[in-house]
């Protein structure tokens, strides 16, 4: 063991001692999977430990997503390629198992948990290939809707569905689930967008269903099956009550059951088949690959957000707006909008709106202005015959076509379901309804919801796609309280009686059946139709391999079963929903763990006992799956629909690990750093003879010795010293200080670069535009803090912290001139994050500084005063995650598009990770976080690659082979007289 391993109890959270909970985790799963099935699937898989995950950690990371639910599975499975699932599913047949698929684990009904084999279809299952210009698009499963439509929109395109949650959803679980979204109703959602797909069938066999000999096939390999689906398809068109029924229950939108129209629909068993798997929730199937039509990305669009005085009244107005042609009608009533306060960029005085009033977002897009000017107009008619409101600031009620307007009305409303969670009562379970009536009946529908809620004391928050007659509500309650757990059980009784009885409507109109619903069913379809999805079920998954209790289930109390507590563990912790949405931007991802899942593992810490097998073996692994490789770069912050920051959270625990001496230490090392900072330029200088297999071995026998959290590994990649004196500066002519960040005064530029250091280039460029900067002659011993506070020692953050606000102060003259900074995550440093570790006194001066990042400073105030004399050819881009904290990504970019022809932002560009020396001291986590964006890189030859921050440059080297640079160095190249 390392010299300096911390105590892993001090992780544990909560200090008093606590009664396990009765939905811990039991002490039988402490070692994780059963040795037996983890061994036998380890070989299954080619002997590769990493395509197994099985420890009690991973477990209890996988039993929880969006829904309700929570079901531990005894192991999770990850595939790398088809053959892998096939085996997989042999293996289950033979043994007599279970398997459950998913991917994002954005599902809202329990449809991506299992208890048995957890097979995870996200990691290893993304791509993109876009067909015929746009017009289609061949997707791999675990793609997330959003990198699909980044790839589409180079093309004028776009997909159909456009669910909420677009960010993080994958498209293997919205063809699976029929997920539609804003727009989509029922005429662009999956099923009718589908051109084909590749399905692998509970027996291993693999179906194209684009293959022209796809049926011929399929029969060869499965007679029974065929067999079966067209005696069902002959019974259904025997039948014409029947087949007006299914009809008729998806003219509305429906994702209750089975799509028992694809019998109506497909001719042969493999178009049946690629009807049935729309919906389906993993029951019959797991899709590989899909191909999707998809239609034209209007970009001319006009929204406007419309207060009214009741939920009713706003639900009368949305069939005239649908008549006028508005694309997306989004309702959210009082609760909603009062939730939504909460999310960053939504305003603040939404927290007054009185509970009765609700809101449209009614949006309009056209392929051009003048076709957008005719939908206005109607929508202007509309409007004066309107009774509106202004329930706070006075609203004007008026169509906008500012972009970043309508950006913020659709950030509130897709925040909805994290952002009503994050403000519902601490350790309350939240449950998402979703259900649908002709849209004319829409209105009659709210009052009899509201009058529904009051009598059950609800008091939930209702959103949704008004357009559609599609409406969501959340409900509140006490899982670990069986009285409150029997109120929304009667809740729900009443509730579906009154959808399907008095409206004909779908019980779930886009967030599929899962668990919540399987009750349901029957009441909804009536007992022959639900029969014949039995009976599908049987014929496509005999044996009942494939999620058992999902869709399906003859227990009316299935919906009661699994409900997830959530236990207090602190404030922030406490408004997770566990939704996901952080997940696609967390670096360590496909590592360890996600921000989810660092809060789920908490979670199930505070349902243990002290000293319980399953807390002592949680807590063993935490410190290294969720804090050392945490990179801290706080992307999940800004995913987070209510703005969590999980890499806050855990350099809290960084702090917590460290001991009085760790600490000391770190406060003496900031008071002396002038000394600190030469001997690391020294030390980087003498490196460079000895050879980076030397360093390699030396750095490595020191990490395993002391910790490897504290000793950094030498990279090859790692660059030379800086030049010992910085550029003369003269104070009286400069418009701005510049500070050079103490990362560029201890490490050099790129190897083999000629020309002038970065410190050199921003005196000239600054020079060269008339607008001179001043280097003060004391920034050495200087620094931004993010070095401390990023590993969580406090003490020597707040001595850093202020040093630097008081000295920036003097240096500005008490703020008067702008302080530039040369690396990204300092800037954010400086800008925002030495704030809470300042005097009150330091926190007045801080308010009087401008700090401003170096593109920015190039971009704004030297770029329209220089010449461009000479450009490269093509250049890559890498946006850091400090650029997306400040808001400076575009003034990269275009910097970049000054200096080359050809200016390339990777579609899967990300936080590379490196995060000051994270990734020197877990390599690993760099290696991972930046694998797509490298794959995307090395694809092709540039002639440079650009970004704006040494420590973000150097981790892309490493991860790329290539050399990355300062977007300054190659402006100043390009400008050079």
């Amino acid at each position: 063991m390392p010299l300096l391993e911390p105590d892993p109890h001090t992780l544990r959270p909560g200090s008093r001692r606590r009664t396990p909970a009765p939905d811990r985790v039991p002490d039988l799963l402490a070692r994780g999977t059963p040795g037996p099935l983890r061994d036998e699937l380890t070989a299954l898989l080619g002997g590769d430990p990493r395509k197994v995950l099985s420890t009690v950690s991973d477990l209890v990371r996988y039993a929880s997503d969006a829904s309700p639910y929570r079901f531990v599975p005894q192991v999770v499975v990850v595939p790398e390629d088809v053959d892998d699932v096939s085996a997989v599913l042999s293996y289950a047949h033979g043994k007599g198992r279970e398997v459950v698929f998913r991917a994002a684990g954005t599902s809202l009904n329990g449809q991506a948990q299992g208890e048995d084999i957890l097979v995870d279809v996200r990691r290893h299952w993304t791509g993109v290939q876009v067909l015929d210009d746009g017009a289609r698009v061949r997707v791999r499963p675990g793609t997330t809707v959003a990198r699909v439509n980044a790839a589409l929109a180079r093309h004028g395109r776009v997909l159909g569905p456009d669910p909420a949650s677009a960010v993080a959803c994958t498209v293997g679980g919205v063809v699976a689930n029929n997920a539609s979204g804003m727009t989509a109703g029922t005429a662009r959602n999956a099923y009718r967008t589908l051109a084909s797909l590749t399905v692998v069938l509970p027996s291993g066999t693999v179906v194209d269903t684009a293959d022209p000999a796809a049926d011929e096939e399929l029969a060869r390999a499965e007679p029974r099956l065929c067999a079966g689906l067209m005696e069902i398809k002959a019974e259904i068109e025997a039948d014409p009550e029947l087949s007006a029924r299914i009809r008729a229950k998806h003219t509305i939108k429906n994702t209750h059951g089975y799509r028992l129209d694809a019998y109506l629909d497909g001719d042969t068993p493999v178009r049946i088949l690629r009807g049935l798997m729309v919906g389906s929730e993993g029951t019959f199937g797991f899709i590989s690959e899909v191909v999707l039509d998809t239609l034209p990305l209007h970009r001319e669009t006009a929204a406007a957000l419309l207060f009214f005085p009741s939920l009713p009244a706003a639900a009368a107005a949305v069939p005239r707006f649908n008549d006028a042609g508005a694309l997306a009608v989004e309702l959210m009533d009082g609760n909603t909008l009062r939730a939504c306060a909460g999310v960053p960029g939504v305003p603040a005085d939404w927290a007054g709106v009185p509970k009765e009033t609700t809101a449209l977002l009614v949006e309009f897009r056209a392929e051009d202005a003048a076709a957008l000017d005719a939908y206005e107009r109607a929508a202007e008619e509309i409007l004066t015959g309107l009774d509106l409101v202004s329930p706070t600031a006075p609203a004007d009620h008026a169509f906008t076509r500012d972009p970043d307007a309508i950006a913020g009305y659709w950030k509130a409303r897709k925040a909805f379901v994290a952002a009503v969670g994050g403000s519902r009562p601490s350790g309350t379970t939240l449950i998402t309804e979703d259900f649908a009536v002709p849209p004319e009946r829409l209105a009659e529908a709210c009052a009899a919801l509201l009058d529904l809620q009051r009598r059950h004391g609800f008091d939930a928050a209702v959103a949704g796609h008004a357009a559609h007659g599609n409406l969501h509500f959340l409900l509140a309650f006490d899982a670990a309280d069986p009285a409150d757990v029997e109120r929304y059980s009667r809740f729900m009784a009443d509730f579906c009686k009154l959808t399907v009885e008095r409206f004909d409507g779908s019980l779930k109109a886009e967030h599929a059946t899962g668990r919540n619903l399987a009750p349901f069913l029957e009441l909804e379809w009536g007992p022959r139709a639900t029969e014949l999805m039995w009976r599908t079920k049987q014929v496509i998954d005999p044996d009942g391999v494939l999620a058992p209790r999902i869709v399906l289930d003859r227990d009316p109390r299935a919906h009661l079963r699994g409900l997830k507590t959530l236990p207090k563990v602190e404030a922030e912790v406490d408004a997770c929903i566990e939704c996901g949405f952080c997940e696609p931007v967390c670096p360590s991802r496909d590592l360890t763990t996600t921000p989810r899942q660092r809060i789920v593992l908490l979670r199930e810490l505070m349902r243990q006992a002290d000293g319980a097998p399953v807390a002592e073996s949680l807590l063993q692994s935490y410190g290294y799956d969720a804090v050392d490789t945490c990179a801290g770069d706080s992307a999940c912050r800004l995913a987070c629909p209510v703005g969590i920051d999980t890499g806050r959270l855990m350099k809290d625990f960084r702090h917590e690990r460290h001991s009085r001496a760790e600490e000391r230490a770190a406060a003496v090392a900031a008071k002396h750093y002038r000394s600190v900072e030469t001997a690391a330029r020294l030390a980087v200088a003498a490196a460079a003879p000895l050879g980076d297999r030397f360093l390699e071995s030396v750095t490595g026998l020191a990490r395993r010795a002391v910790r490897p959290d504290l000793v950094p590994e030498w990279l090859p990649e790692l660059p030379g010293a800086a030049p010992r004196r910085l550029p003369r500066t003269h104070r009286p002519a400069a418009v701005a200080v510049y500070y050079p960040a103490c990362v560029n005064r201890i490490f050099g530029g790129p190897e083999g670069r000629s020309g002038p250091s970065l410190p050199e280039a921003v005196v000239r460029l600054s020079a060269r535009a008339g607008r001179p900067v001043w280097i003060p002659e004391d920034v050495a011993g200087t620094c931004c803090a993010t070095i401390w506070h990023s590993k969580g020692y406090a003490r020597g953050a707040a001595v850093m912290a202020n040093r630097i606000v008081e000295a920036a102060w003097g240096w500005t003259a008490g703020g008067t001139l702008p302080l530039v900074v040369d690396a990204s995550s300092c800037t954010l440093g400086l800008a925002r994050e030495v704030v809470p570790y300042l005097t009150d006194d330091n926190r007045e001066l801080h308010a009087e500084l401008t700090v401003v990042d170096s593109p920015v400073w190039a971009a704004d105030e030297l770029l329209p005063r220089l010449t461009v004399r000479r450009r490269t050819g093509s250049a890559v881009v890498h946006p850091t995650c400090s650029m997306r904290h400040l808001g400076d990504e575009d003034q990269l970019t275009a910097l970049a598009e000054t200096v080359a022809d050809e200016v390339v932002v990777p579609l899967d560009a990300g936080c590379c990770a490196f995060a000051g020396d994270r990734g020197l001291l877990h390599k690993e986590l760099t290696e991972s976080a930046t694998a797509r964006e490298a794959a995307e890189v090395t694809s092709r030859a540039y002639d440079a690659h650009l970004s704006a921050n040494r420590m973000c440059e150097i981790g892309m080297d490493h991860a790329t082979g290539r050399t990355y640079s300062s977007v300054l160095l190659e402006l100043e190249r390009a400008t050079r007289p």
